[in-house]
């Protein structure tokens, strides 16, 4: 019983695969296992798991949130637009933060009171983020100043620690929170239910609204994380950056095992979905495979990660 309920866990697939590409890559090209290429995994690997991690609540609960990318860009604008106006670095952040939380609250808001499908809510929030992104850097990019004083902020997104890189660090450290919330709190539990069955957990007396409304406001809080870690390693806020981003956490999320049905979801599992996307990509510059290949091999990737979660259902 116990091997059962292991294999039936939604991070067993992605943990399986990781595991045999990665071997697979060591052998081919010893490239792989150098500790820089490793590094590298993990600076384009934190962004994606901040994302996906507050993506996975959305999904658990039964909901999607395709606004993300273009939240992640409003953060980075406005970040490096006040510290291009030298404002200090913790104003600059905590005014990221904010806008980040603010967007989540407002799809929130809308998914709940509004009675808009999340799907057309936060569709509604892509395209205004973006634009406001937009029209707050005058369609340019913003950059920060190559100064001392910023150094701090822009070790968020290029430093070590011990060797590890900071960027990797913090997705750790937001995975493990997340993590913690799912399994371990009453809250966790009242995701689960909402997406299982909405009206069950309504006539069980659990506040559906608020859990959707704090979903999506932590939700928008990690995607204004993994903003300002993007920005920090770039040195710049992009009002086109983070495009697609949405797609690379929802897509994490499901390889992960989460279902896009609801009720059905891990943050260990989004990372290690994370992780082998990452993994693939960096096989497929090491083996030379062209950019249009790769985005066919994610995208089957994503499909079979769906059917094997329909067939471990089914079985």
């Amino acid at each position: 019983m116990r091997w059962q309920r292991i294999w039936q866990a939604e991070w067993v697939a992605p943990l399986v695969a990781l595991l045999t590409i990665s071997f697979a890559l060591s052998l081919y090209d010893p490239n792989f296992r150098k500790l820089e290429n490793l590094s590298n995994i993990g600076f384009q690997t934190a962004v994606i798991v901040t994302l996906a991690a507050g993506q996975t609540l959305v999904i658990i609960a039964s909901g999607i949130d395709l606004s993300v990318g273009s939240v992640l860009a409003l953060v980075g604008v406005v970040t490096a637009l006040l510290l291009a106006a030298e404002k200090p670095i913790f104003v600059a952040i905590f005014s990221g933060l904010l806008v980040g939380m603010g967007c989540g609250f407002v799809n929130g808001f809308l998914v709940t009171k509004g009675r808009i499908p999340p799907f057309i809510a936060t569709l509604g929030m892509m395209g205004v983020a973006r634009g406001l992104a937009l029209v707050l850097s005058k369609a340019q990019n913003v950059f920060i100043p190559q100064e001392p004083r910023f150094e701090p902020f822009l070790e968020l997104g290029t430093g070590r620690w011990l060797g590890i890189p900071i960027p990797f660090l913090i997705a750790a450290i937001v995975a493990v929170l997340t993590e913690i919330l799912l399994s371990f709190t009453r809250f966790g539990r009242y995701i689960y239910a909402v997406g299982g069955n909405r009206e069950a957990a309504r006539l069980s007396g659990i506040p559906v609204g608020s859990v959707l409304l704090i979903v999506f406001i932590l939700c928008g809080l990690t995607t204004a994380i993994g903003g300002i870690i993007e920005t920090a390693r770039l040195s710049v806020g992009q009002p086109t950056g983070g495009q697609l981003y949405e797609l690379h956490a929802i897509a994490a999320a499901v390889i992960g095992g989460a279902s896009l049905a609801g009720g059905r979801g891990s943050v260990l599992g989004t990372v290690l979905g994370a992780l082998l996307m990452a993994v693939i990509r960096n096989g497929s510059d090491l083996l030379n495979i062209p950019y249009e290949w790769q985005q066919v091999i994610l995208g089957a990737l994503v499909v079979l990660a769906v059917l094997f979660d329909q067939w471990r259902r089914r079985g």
